[in-house]
């Protein structure tokens, strides 16, 4: 990397830091700290809804697949869009009548105070994992740019999201988001996806070069796709970080649209990466470490100033996951956890506080926990399938259901959670399974305990009725 490159890296990050400082001034209520006022219109929703899944893990993650399997690994990304635009499309509507700030407090209004304070550990523990796996992706990426040692880049890295994060909270995030948006949007489409193709001689050379599986949608197989449908999609339909940018829209008419473009943008940016990657495959084809093949490729093909620019997309990926994820878990805790049961009668300007203390120590703690695992993989596979198969299923319930209880959703919610993490102790961190343990275990002890309790509650009554 040239000083120019470097410069450009650098301006972009204390433009982040400026931002924050001025979300400061702007964030003087709770509402507008956690969701910016709700009063965004469709292309500021759009951005942020974007920029919050396009993380690290994506971007890196898409171009790796598209060097090891082709078109096939669309699905990785897709899926995450897909299911944000389930959620706009099939549970906004409902949800949104209920006037929340929280994914947890919906499970209050449908249950009882005891499934609203499982929920709320349960995400802000999915919305931690996340953004630690981005502190981990932005960590890698500067040590890669700078040539700094990997803990030290992570704690910058890290430090930068989390500065602008807590001072600003989703004002600061938002304002970040369409930057980072416009940036990652810029440098993909119209730099890396370009430049990758002429290099490797267009896409007649791909197809003429690489197996014929490459081209195919299903190459990874109906299991895999299905895994990535259940773990992303159902993950992202009940995501904190997506349920709160949603709420940050100023009608539900914009809300629904900007998720609908969401799903085709996914579909678009997953199939530049996998592109980008399969032309890696020709120029590069001998990289040993395919985590890197994205980073191998930027430095292989791209000229001076253009490679600061592609490098500031990445680090805008990361980062506005990063900061939509932290946000996310520290509103959990401060809203659900502490206010409800700690601080009950505190005024506006001391949650305002509360929020911003509480987004401190878990930047603190996210930062901890990637300088000690320092693996991607692990910790986001482990918290989307927590995430998905312990809560999607008692939400969707709650809100379809008439019949569905409080006590069901209780219990569905630990028991499903101890089988996933039984379940990925005993057949590894990598299986698939333990997600379908969890949501069928899920279901069974939903409709169970449901329609137990139900019937219990039915002779109650009419004992009480004939008693007089």
């Amino acid at each position: 990397m040239t000083s120019l490159d470097m410069m450009i890296i650098i301006i972009y990050f204390a433009v982040l830091v400026i931002v924050g400082i001025i979300g400061t001034i702007k964030a003087k209520t709770s509402e507008v700290y956690i969701l910016a006022g709700r009063n965004l219109g469709v292309f500021m929703l759009f951005g942020c809804l974007t920029a919050v899944f396009l993380g690290g893990s994506s971007t890196i993650g898409s171009a790796q697949l598209g060097y090891e399997t082709g078109f096939s690994g669309v699905w990785f990304v897709f899926s995450m869009g897909l299911g944000i635009t389930l959620f706009g499309l099939l549970l906004l509507k409902r949800v949104t009548g209920y006037r929340l700030m929280t994914i947890s407090e919906l499970l209050g209004k449908l249950f009882n105070v005891e499934s609203k304070l499982i929920g709320a550990v349960v995400a802000a523990i999915y919305a931690l994992m996340v953004s630690v796996t981005q502190v981990i992706a932005i960590g890698a990426l500067l040590s890669a740019i700078f040539d700094w040692n990997l803990i030290f880049a992570m704690l910058i890295g890290g430090g930068i999201v989390f500065f602008y994060t807590i001072l600003g909270g989703m004002w600061s995030v938002s304002m970040t988001d369409i930057i980072q948006f416009v940036i990652m949007t810029a440098g993909i489409f119209l730099i890396m996806l370009p430049i990758s193709l002429s290099k490797a001689g267009g896409f007649s050379e791909l197809t003429a070069q690489l197996p014929s599986s490459y081209f195919s949608f299903s190459a990874i197989g109906f299991r895999e796709i299905m895994q990535y449908l259940l773990t992303f999609t159902l993950g992202m339909m009940v995501g904190q970080d997506i349920w709160q940018r949603y709420f940050t829209a100023k009608n539900l008419k914009t809300a629904r649209t900007g998720g609908v473009l969401v799903g085709i943008y996914s579909f678009l940016y997953s199939m530049a990466m996998v592109i980008i990657g399969m032309c890696a495959l020709i120029i590069l084809p001998n990289i040993e470490n395919t985590q890197n093949v994205f980073t191998s490729m930027a430095f292989e093909t791209l000229p001076t100033g253009l490679l600061g620019v592609v490098f500031a997309a990445v680090a805008a990926a990361i980062m506005s996951t990063a900061s939509g994820t932290l946000l996310a878990s520290s509103t959990l805790i401060a809203k659900d956890i502490l206010k409800d049961h700690y601080f009950k009668n505190i005024t506006d300007k001391q949650f305002l506080l509360l929020s911003r203390i509480t987004t401190f120590v878990i930047g603190i703690i996210a930062i901890v926990i990637a300088l000690w695992i320092q693996e991607l993989l692990v910790a986001i596979d482990v918290a989307y399938a927590l995430l998905a198969g312990s809560v999607f299923i008692p939400i969707v319930f709650g809100l379809f259901w008439k019949r569905a209880t409080s006590k069901a959703a209780f219990y569905a919610m630990i028991i499903s959670a101890v089988v996933i993490l039984g379940g990925l102790a005993m057949e590894g961190l990598s299986s698939s399974n333990p997600i379908l343990y969890g949501i069928v275990t899920n279901i069974i002890v939903m409709v169970a305990v449901s329609l137990t309790d139900s019937q219990n509650k039915d002779k109650v009554t009419d004992a009480k009725e004939a008693n007089g």
